[in-house]
């Protein structure tokens, strides 16, 4: 029986909680303090924690820090459980590790989504792992592609876990009207995510209107959000619906949000919060219902600490936040995208389209991608131009995706236990044959390698500098059969 342990000081919340998770089938471990809780984990590790963050004595963000460092506990899955719902502690929980985050008050059947949806991971990966016996040194072949979800529309690729938990948070977001926040870089896919939150949502039928906010001045940004009266300013000839009211009973999407000038920022958020508009040069409210979902690639609350940004504002459209990881983090999707961009091209160019060969699938999947989707969509549609045959290959592909995937050795060596271990040593452990996804591995390896040399040992600042959780780091340590290291003078 699947055994999952709950750390809640509310003697109410544990006991509801324990009854649900028995009348589904699973075995509850109860706490009801952090330290009652690691001693449980660490005398019998369970499938899976759930824990609160507010506990007397030891906290929660104590307990996930306590359970990583112990060898029997360090991979259970973790998931908080609070009602601490401001984005700030959600983040630092995620970064200690967190798989998921529940917040209270919570529907069962979302708590219990989170759970199977948790374990279900684990023990695929488990599967997996037990299936492939293969060393731990062995090079790692490309990631199984998956079948998309079939919820999602035609075109939409979706086959990195991260971004399949992403699309889930999505579908419960969607369903109410709350605002929606998406972070990421620029060029990650950040409208296709808001399009598909209009796409589940009750508005779907309605217009989804979208809105480069850093492509107009602030007159006419005022002018496009919030519509003008004839004569509200020179070439003002006639009156102009907004955005804002073209959007009726839609959805309006705000890309590059932290690119709106302070004085748009107040009429904005009079919007949201009273649901009326006026337009320029005009004195009569208009009222408007629309959902509103924003963009942005920086980091608005340090905007908001320098003034540059109404914090009420960013309060108001950050009522559920998620963030889209760059391409270079979601290896799986690169080959997909990349045919799927190619077949757009080459159906705009009236041809079937070339296969790509396995040696540029492998250039393209090293390389680092700072422009991330947008620079993958242009670099086909560049190759479907220069690929006259029926295959496309390496030599098809710009120069700098080459330079930028060679390998390049970091300083640095550590003692992991087993002695010195250099580059060298790293490459004939794995068998290397010079193939470009093995060099993305050893490069990687020794990242962490040089990263464990700077810190003495210290995995926890290792993990900060790589800017990856601790509990990630450990993972990697195991994936690259890499011996927990010792620190200096221990």
């Amino acid at each position: 029986m699947t055994r999952i342990l709950y750390i809640e000081d509310d003697e109410e919340i544990r006991d509801n909680v324990a009854e649900l998770l028995s009348a589904e089938g699973f075995e509850p471990l109860l706490a009801a303090t952090g330290e009652e809780g690691l001693e449980i984990a660490l005398r019998s590790p369970p499938d899976l924690i759930l824990c609160d963050i507010s506990l007397p004595g030891m906290d929660g963000y104590a307990v996930i820090r306590a359970v990583s460092e112990y060898p029997q506990t360090e991979t259970i899955p973790f998931i908080f459980v609070s009602a601490r719902a401001d984005r700030a502690e959600i983040r630092h929980g995620m970064n200690l590790g967190a798989d998921d985050y529940v917040t209270k008050p919570f529907a069962r059947a979302e708590l219990l989504e989170a759970i199977r949806s948790r374990l279900s991971r684990t023990k695929t990966f488990a599967a997996r792992a037990v299936r492939g016996s293969v060393p731990p040194d062995a090079p790692r072949p490309a990631p199984a592609l998956e079948e998309p979800p079939a919820d999602m529309p035609p075109g939409v690729v979706v086959r990195d876990p991260n971004m399949r938990a992403l699309y889930e948070q999505l579908g419960r977001a969607a369903v109410g009207d709350i605002s929606v926040l998406i972070l990421g870089e620029t060029g990650a896919g950040k409208e296709i995510v808001a399009r598909e939150v209009h796409r589940r949502s009750k508005r779907s039928a309605a217009p989804f209107v979208a809105l480069n906010c850093a492509a107009l001045p602030e007159n006419l940004l005022e002018s496009e959000l919030f519509g003008h009266e004839k004569g509200a300013f020179t070439g003002a000839l006639q009156a102009q619906r907004g955005l804002l009211e073209t959007a009726d009973k839609g959805t309006v999407f705000l890309d590059e949000l932290g690119e709106i000038p302070l004085a748009v920022q107040v009429k904005l958020l009079r919007a949201i919060e009273e649901r009326k508009i006026l337009r320029v040069g005009s004195r009569v409210e208009k009222s408007i219902d629309v959902r509103f979902v924003a963009a942005t690639n920086r980091d608005l609350e340090s905007d908001v600490d320098r003034g540059t940004f109404r914090a009420d504002l960013f309060y108001r459209l950050s009522g559920f936040v998620v963030e889209v990881p760059p391409l270079r983090q979601r290896r799986a999707e690169i080959a997909p995208l990349a045919r799927k961009f190619l077949a757009d091209a080459s159906r705009s160019l009236e041809r079937e389209p070339p296969a790509i060969d396995a040696g540029a699938i492998e250039i393209l999947e090293v390389y680092s991608w700072p422009g991330n989707v947008r620079e993958l969509r242009n670099v086909m549609e560049r190759a479907a131009l220069l690929c006259s045959d029926d295959r496309l290959e390496a030599r098809h592909l710009p120069t700098r995706l080459i330079d930028g995937g060679r390998v390049s050795a970091v300083p640095g060596e550590l003692d992991l236990g087993g002695g010195s271990r250099g580059r060298d040593a790293g490459a004939r452990d794995a068998g290397g044959d010079g193939s470009l996804r093995e060099g993305v591995a050893l490069a990687e390896r020794d990242r962490i390698i040089g990263a464990l040399a700077h810190c003495a040992g210290n995995q926890t600042q290792a993990a900060s500098r790589l800017g990856i959780s601790r509990r990630t780091l450990v993972s990697r340590l195991s994936e690259y059969a890499l011996p927990r290291p010792r620190k200096r003078g221990a």
